[in-house]
């Protein structure tokens, strides 16, 4: 805990068996609560590994529900177990775990609701191995969705992030998808509902377990990050309705 604030760290994994022990064993644990292990019905032994390792929480889907669906998992059994913060770290290794205190303790100081880290702040992006045209991808879609959704990130497409609990009152993550668009639909309510987020700087690694999609995947991400982005503006304007606004004030 930190000021009395229960942290969930929940780890959305699929096929994260060779990577889960080191991401794990560098958690800050003497100030997360709990650790949610939602195993996206891996082809690996990634289950029994967090079962070794000691973590209470596991769920194993039955079948592959998406990355977007793994999330949907993971925030609603941290809420179910009583967290005041939840950081999403991903098992594959590709950020450092040692930035989950900071990242929560602006949360739980009340600076920010929402904090993500940045692999574009500063040069941690192509020093750990960035593809250039994910790089490049990156700087295009962030400056897209700036111009669209009136913000200042450096990037809308990190997978490390902290959220205070209120964020799950204003917004309905189950309307969202479950495929890898999900973060940004997410960053979308997020901003809709009128919070703010905080970013700090973050190293990464590529290499060969840690996750990444394939060109064509990320294509598919990259047009419905834009959608996403039009819907936004389209919804503030009030020309559109969108499932994934709905309800938010």
């Amino acid at each position: 805990m930190i000021k009395g604030k229960k942290i969930i760290v929940v780890l959305p994994a699929y096929n994260a068996a060779k990577t889960l022990e080191k991401t794990y064993s560098e958690l800050p644990m003497d100030i997360v609560d709990e650790v949610v292990l939602v195993d996206d019905h891996s082809k690996d032994d990634t289950s029994e590994v967090g079962a070794r390792l000691g973590i209470k929480h596991i769920i194993r889907h039955p079948h592959n529900k998406g990355y977007g669906g793994n999330q949907k998992t993971c925030y609603k059994t941290a809420l179910s177990l009583g967290a005041d913060i939840v950081i999403m770290v991903h098992p594959d290794y590709q950020y450092t775990p040692r930035l989950v205190r900071a990242m929560v303790s602006i949360i739980a100081n009340d600076v920010y609701p929402v904090v993500y880290a940045s692999r574009i702040l500063g040069k941690g992006a192509l020093k750990g191995g960035m593809p250039v045209y994910k790089y490049i991808a990156n700087r295009f879609l962030t400056l897209a969705q700036n111009v669209l959704i009136n913000q200042k990130l450096s990037e809308y497409h990190t997978g490390y992030r902290a959220f205070g609990k209120e964020i799950f009152d204003k917004i309905d993550i189950e309307a969202n998808s479950d495929d890898f668009v999900f973060d940004n639909e997410m960053t979308a309510q997020v901003f809709f509902a009128g919070f703010e987020i905080g970013e700090v700087t973050c190293p990464t690694k590529y290499f060969d377990d840690a996750s990444s999609i394939n060109l064509r995947r990320s294509a598919i991400y990259g047009l419905g990050v834009l959608r996403v982005s039009i819907q936004y503006r389209l919804q503030k304007w009030g020309i559109g309705k969108y499932k994934i606004f709905k309800g938010i004030a």
